[in-house]
């Protein structure tokens, strides 16, 4: 068993985006190849995005600080502190609105 403080995680991973070039910083906290599950904290400068993409598995997103946009083609979510947001089984973005961190629950499929 092990604990983890996100409030301290956010914090370091947005003072690390807002000094990176890419204007992001990510750290997992839980998952690799051994495990199904995997949780990351993702930090991201206001204006900054993770551009479109598939997820291979189950998603969801929590709002850990700032306010994002979740979107899939056309449709969008606008999610703040404390939102949990179900990641589309297609192609998505994330943008920041504002600097934000956010928790990415994956569940990837074991073969």
């Amino acid at each position: 068993m092990s604990k983890t403080s996100l409030i301290a995680v956010v914090r370091h991973e947005l003072a690390h985006a807002r000094d990176a070039s890419s204007g992001r910083s990510a750290r997992t906290l839980h998952g690799g190849h051994e495990h199904s599950l995997r949780q990351t904290v993702i930090a991201l400068r206001a204006g900054e995005e993770l551009a479109e993409h598939t997820t291979p598995g189950e998603a969801t997103v929590q709002v850990l600080h700032g306010r994002i946009t979740l979107r899939a083609g056309d449709v969008f979510w606008n999610g703040s502190v404390g939102d949990l947001l179900i990641v589309p089984e297609r192609s998505h973005s994330l943008e920041a609105v504002e600097d934000s961190a956010v928790l990415l629950t994956v569940v990837t499929p074991r073969s």
